[in-house]
């Protein structure tokens, strides 16, 4: 038997919620075989779960990606990557691997936090990671940042948002909407260049979501490493995350991961795909 190959270029979160620990979860539960270039290493303080990201040398993380590209990939997902360097050398290694189910999942800050980690790392993700990205699956806050717009607050904005990213280069662009969005589902918003399509669930109330959103972009990435569209890819992603948020469950009183392994086990909470218009005002 012979599994594609899923790699992700991403940070550890010692917690395992999120970063390269989801990441291969997500990956493994696609039936994709996950290899991890790591970037850095986020620690958190015990007494309050503030965090620390300690980068690797690059050297380092040259070293890694010689060794997973080595093996060929079929499919690459980025996530946190914490210097202009860092983002260069991901980009460099997306093309020395010559395939073009990329995945660029922005991340801007931990999960907790709200600022930047880095500001320059914008400029740099839309100049070398967008024009590689398949998807791209910024979260409201990083949609603005891309963008230039300021973080969406409704439909309408996450829509102008989109529409820019996509011109930075993006194939296509799922924006994130999340509990911030005032809406009475969770919402996605989904982009190829030529249709907005909303991706609806129904809410779920647990607030043991940590490791969402890289566990949407890792299963994304192994979609398509195993083949499916990017709107297959997409939905099934919604799916998996939709119900490992569902199923989540408290890790300690500071933090609660999803559960990478709901869908098999407890089935999925259906996606609801509508077109919308075009029209939008930028």
């Amino acid at each position: 038997m012979t599994l594609k190959k899923t790699l992700t270029i991403a940070g550890s979160d010692t917690s395992a919620g999120a970063g390269m620990q989801a990441d291969l979860k997500a990956f493994q539960e696609h039936g994709t075989y996950g290899m991890v270039a790591l970037t850095v290493v986020v620690t958190m303080d015990p007494e309050n779960w503030s965090h620390t990201v300690t980068p690797l040398p690059t050297a380092l993380l040259q070293k890694q990606i010689d060794t997973a590209l080595s093996t060929g990939v079929d499919a690459i997902k980025t996530g946190m990557l914490s210097t202009e360097e860092i983002i260069q050398i991901a980009s460099k290694a997306i093309q020395a691997s010559g395939t073009d189910k990329v995945v660029i999942d922005p991340v801007m800050v931990c999960k907790g936090d709200d600022e930047v980690l880095n500001p320059g790392n914008t400029t740099a993700m839309i100049n070398y990671l967008l024009p590689y990205a398949a998807v791209v699956t910024p979260n409201l806050f990083e949609a603005g940042q891309l963008a230039g717009t300021g973080t969406p607050k409704t439909i309408e904005e996450m829509q102008v948002a989109a529409a820019k990213i996509h011109e930075l280069g993006a194939k296509n662009v799922v924006i994130k909407g999340g509990k911030a969005l005032v809406h009475d589902k969770a919402v996605d918003l989904f982009y190829d260049g030529q249709q907005f399509k909303l991706l609806e669930t129904e809410k779920v109330s647990s607030t043991y979501n940590h490791g969402a959103g890289c566990t949407f972009a890792a299963s994304i990435c192994a979609n398509l490493a195993n083949g499916l569209s990017v709107e297959e890819s997409v939905i099934e992603a919604k799916e998996f995350v939709s119900a490992a948020i569902k199923h989540g469950w408290a890790l300690n009183e500071f933090v609660g991961p999803v559960m990478h392994g709901a869908k098999p086990r407890f089935g999925a909470p259906e996606v609801t795909v509508t077109a919308i218009s075009n029209h939008i005002n930028a």
